[in-house]
């Protein structure tokens, strides 16, 4: 008899499908693409940086920091659907991890 775990994975396996594993020149590919937006993302933290220094009141450095995270946030994206192509995928919501 299986245990409820069992057939969970079981029933989760069906839904998502078989797990594919990435090839070394896959691998190579994502850490290239974590490399390249990692220093992109360094950028924009120094460029803020630099911009919130000079900052003169508390609502001109909120401004700049949302204007940050938000510069930020398209980096992400854009690094995810480039990591998306190579798995494949068209969004991060299957049940693999995609680091």
């Amino acid at each position: 008899m299986k245990s409820a775990y069992e057939l969970a994975l079981e029933k989760l396996n069906k839904m998502s499908g078989e797990l594919r594993t990435l090839t070394p020149e896959e691998k190579e590919k994502i850490a290239e693409i974590n490399k390249k937006y990692d220093a992109k993302i360094a950028e924009v933290k120094i460029a803020y940086e630099e911009k919130m220094g000079k900052a003169s009141t508390y609502e001109e450095l909120e401004a700049i920091k949302a204007e940050m995270a938000k510069e930020i946030q398209k980096l992400e994206e854009e690094r995810q659907r480039e990591k998306d192509k190579i798995w494949g995928t068209q969004s991060s919501s299957s049940g693999e991890s995609k680091s």
